[in-house]
């Protein structure tokens, strides 16, 4: 039986990795996540399942576009070297502390939807994005609220 496609939201600061970078690779490993919950998430997530790629500390923070899951959990490689910024002295072979995942582009939209217009969306309520304090780097999202945000930039996406 075929597991059903759950929907997600993953931030990056678009100096570090953006979705133009994105969409000029076509596919990259998430790596450098480094918070057990944003971690769990990314082992929940399946071949197939979509990501609304968002810019955080950009001038607007916001949806930029949006990926897809090519490749499942497996050991984050930086972990393991001393050169990296995310290198992890505890994390052994072994034991690995922390996994990536790898996204392929979908698309980027013509414009980023700003948080602000997220906030403002009475039918994105609830969204963990807009909830104040919300800094997790990796987050599910419900399918109405995906549909909802693909409607606000004009995607041609189809959850």
């Amino acid at each position: 039986m075929p597991t059903k496609r759950k929907y997600w939201l993953m931030k990056s600061e678009p100096d570090v990795f953006s979705i133009e970078a994105l969409e000029k690779k076509k596919s990259e490993g998430w790596d450098g996540v480094r918070n057990y919950q944003a971690r769990n998430f990314m082992r929940e997530m399946r071949e197939g399942d979509l990501v609304l790629f968002y810019h955080s500390n950009a001038k607007p923070s916001g949806v930029a576009g949006v990926a897809t899951i090519v490749g499942e959990a497996r050991p984050d490689p930086t972990q393991f070297d001393p050169k990296s910024d995310y290198y992890d002295a505890g994390s052994t072979r072994e034991e690995p502390r922390w996994d990536l995942v790898e996204v392929g582009f979908v698309e980027k939209f013509e414009d980023v939807i700003p948080l602000e217009t997220l906030k403002a969306d009475a039918k994105l309520e609830g969204m963990l994005v807009t909830r104040k304090g919300s800094r997790l780097s990796v987050t599910p999202v419900e399918k109405a609220h995906f549909e909802r945000v693909l409607k606000l930039a004009g995607s041609k996406t189809r959850a």
